[in-house]
């Protein structure tokens, strides 16, 4: 069976065999004097990292995470419940399937019905002695009991002290024995580390505690799309089933990531492994330890990437950079502090913003209540704004803010490849337009053969504005784009509505 490949966090079926080979060299025998050349250099890993793995492995350990759920019948037959995405999953299924076995039985006589308890295998790591334990959110999911055992097999009972599901990290404490005091590793510094170099991974694959692997760094700042903060450490250091949550050390035995998800065709290690970075998450778990919860900044606007049509249609120097204000929240800061939609971020509290997907952790790393300035890009000019940082709540989505205009024509036109006509009650019910949509220029049929279908305009949106300025009716739009041809431009930026009122910018061509 093929399977396309998939990120998985934490799980990981099968063992991965990695073959070596042998460089072969035959010396020839020459009468012929020579000059000696260098021999080439050759890339070669440290000879041993045994001592290394003694240094830290006490430090690493194992997570036992049970959940207490209901009983539910598939097919005829119970099968363990576990919560989605956490170890074994796919494992206890299979089993169950295979066997035609019905789950362990639960507690029949209980008031709430049948129950069965159902348990979670994962990777963790002691920072503090005192017993503070890292590990991933997802290992211990919605557990209701929480064991952390040791390297030398001892089970401490754990309890939850914090945990954010947006950087997958939880933060658990046990209590030492007086007899067992604990061993601690600290956090290193993520952005020193480059690609090449050496990396290593312990924990608790199949099981199988106490498991050491290696490899390198591959890339930094890797995006999965797994969640909104994505900047992982990749490498190929083998990272199965079971090893979520453990570290990534670097070769002083610090823990530089903190192991997390992989990429697969067949759930098992093919030498693509991510960790989150210990720079993004040493500054959650600092928060975890202090308020029991990660309060980030929050800027309250909506923003999209810069392309370089886009780049140019809007005047920006340096080609493709910053992120795009699609929308402003009515109730944000940065509504209070005057941004608007068709500004470009460049510089937020003195960082560059390289791209769109960069702002959100720069802001959510900015503490709360602060005052930062921020640098724009409006209309071709740059211009700095003083925000001062709400908090960013679970639940929050930034509102579009919109300008009410004159009542449209419905005179219709053809232009840039889409046939136009104003916005009125007619169209309004034909496309099923919302009345949050105020104003601007309803698209009615888009050319196939077009740039504006290549860029996913489809009949039923709302050009809202054309180069930055606000449009009321078909007229106003090829007004606008022959102004923007005798400037000069090549490409000519759209505010696009959905008919639901989501907006977005789109850069099209005026060749």
């Amino acid at each position: 069976m093929r399977v396309a490949a998939n990120v998985v966090r934490g799980r990981t079926p099968s063992f991965a065999r990695r073959a070596s080979s042998a460089l072969a060299a035959a010396v020839l025998g020459v009468t012929v004097t020579v000059t000696a050349l260098p021999m080439p250099a050759f890339a070669r890993g440290p000879e041993s990292l045994a001592d290394l793995a003694e240094k830290v492995t006490d430090a690493v350990v194992n997570i036992s995470a049970s959940t207490t759920v209901e009983a539910s019948n598939r097919g005829g037959r119970n099968l363990p419940q576990l919560p989605q995405g956490t170890p074994f999953e796919d494992l206890f299924e299979e089993f169950f399937k295979r066997r035609g076995q019905g789950a362990p039985k639960g507690d029949e006589d209980s008031p709430r019905g049948p129950t069965r308890k159902s348990n979670s295998l994962g990777s963790g790591f002691i920072i503090d002695a005192s017993g503070i334990v890292v590990t991933n959110n997802h290992v211990i999911g919605d557990a209701n009991d929480i064991q952390v055992i040791l390297h030398d097999g001892t089970k401490l009972k754990a309890e939850i002290i914090g945990k954010d599901s947006k950087i997958d990290l939880a933060l658990l404490r046990v209590k030492p024995t007086a007899d067992r005091p604990l061993k601690a590793v600290p956090f290193g510094d993520s952005d020193k580390m480059r690609p090449g170099d050496w990396v290593m991974a312990i924990g608790n694959p199949f099981g199988l505690g106490g498991s050491v692997s290696a490899g390198i760094v591959s890339a930094r700042g890797r995006n999965i799309e797994s969640g909104p903060y994505d900047n992982y450490i990749q490498t190929d250091a083998a990272i199965n089933k079971g090893n979520s949550g453990g570290p990534l050390f670097n070769m002083d035995g610090e823990v530089i990531g903190i192991n997390t998800a992989i990429l697969s065709p067949s759930g098992g290690s093919v030498g693509i492994g991510f960790a989150v970075p210990s720079g993004t998450a040493s500054q959650v778990v600092d928060q975890l330890r202090q308020f029991g919860e990660v309060r980030r900044g929050w800027l309250g606007v909506r923003i999209q990437n810069v392309d370089e049509a886009t780049a140019e249609a809007l005047g920006l120097k340096g080609g493709a950079k910053g992120a795009l204000v699609a929308g402003v929240d009515e109730k944000g800061p940065a509504k209070t502090a005057g941004l608007e939609v068709g500004d470009v971020i460049v510089k937020f509290n003195g960082v560059p913003v390289k791209s769109s997907s960069e702002l959100p952790r720069i802001v959510a790393a900015t503490p709360v209540g602060k005052t930062v300035d921020v640098q724009i890009v409006r209309k071709g000019e740059e211009q700095t704004k003083s925000v001062l940082l709400g908090r960013l709540e679970d639940g929050e989505k930034t509102q579009v803010a919109n300008v009410k205009q004159p009542e449209a024509e419905s005179v219709n036109r053809q232009i840039l490849g889409l046939n136009l006509s104003g916005l009125n009650d007619e169209a309004r019910r034909r496309f099923g337009i919302k009345e949050s949509v105020k104003s601007g220029v309803v698209v009615t049929k888009v050319d196939p053969n077009s740039t504006a279908a290549d860029k996913r305009i489809q009949p039923g949106e709302v050009i809202v504005e054309v180069g930055q300025e606000a449009v009321a009716n078909p007229a106003d739009v090829t007004k606008r784009v022959e102004a923007l041809k005798k400037e000069g431009r090549k490409s000519v930026l759209l505010l696009v509505a959905s008919a639901s009122g989501d907006v977005r910018f789109v850069a099209i061509g005026l060749d």
